[in-house]
């Protein structure tokens, strides 16, 4: 479950970046600045990220063990900024761990 973690924390990271670079870069130049460079190149590239970011967080809540509704929310984090940031910290310290002192080694 170890690998599962690190990807799911990697893609989680790289997701929260490129949407936030989309709202808070992107979007103000599209639509004040009347120049979408940055939502024509980083938008399609956040859309593959997030089907990759969707898989992942599918993979690492089938190895763990998680209801549905846990696995809804993770996936949902991806899509609004900031909350992938504590979503992937929730997962990593506090319902991983969880999950690995209930198993038995």
């Amino acid at each position: 479950m170890q690998g599962a973690l690190t990807r799911y924390r990697i893609i989680a990271w790289i997701v929260g970046v490129c949407l936030l670079a989309l709202v808070v870069v992107g979007m103000p130049l599209k639509y004040l600045g009347d120049n979408d460079v940055v939502v024509a190149t980083v938008g399609p590239a956040h859309g593959f990220l997030f089907m990759v970011y969707l898989v992942l967080t599918f993979d690492l809540a089938r190895r763990a063990g998680w209801a549905l509704p846990r696995m809804l929310l993770v996936m949902a984090a991806g899509t609004i900024p900031f909350l992938s940031f504590w979503a992937e910290r929730k997962v990593s310290q506090v319902w991983i761990p969880a999950e690995l002192a209930k198993s038995p080694v």
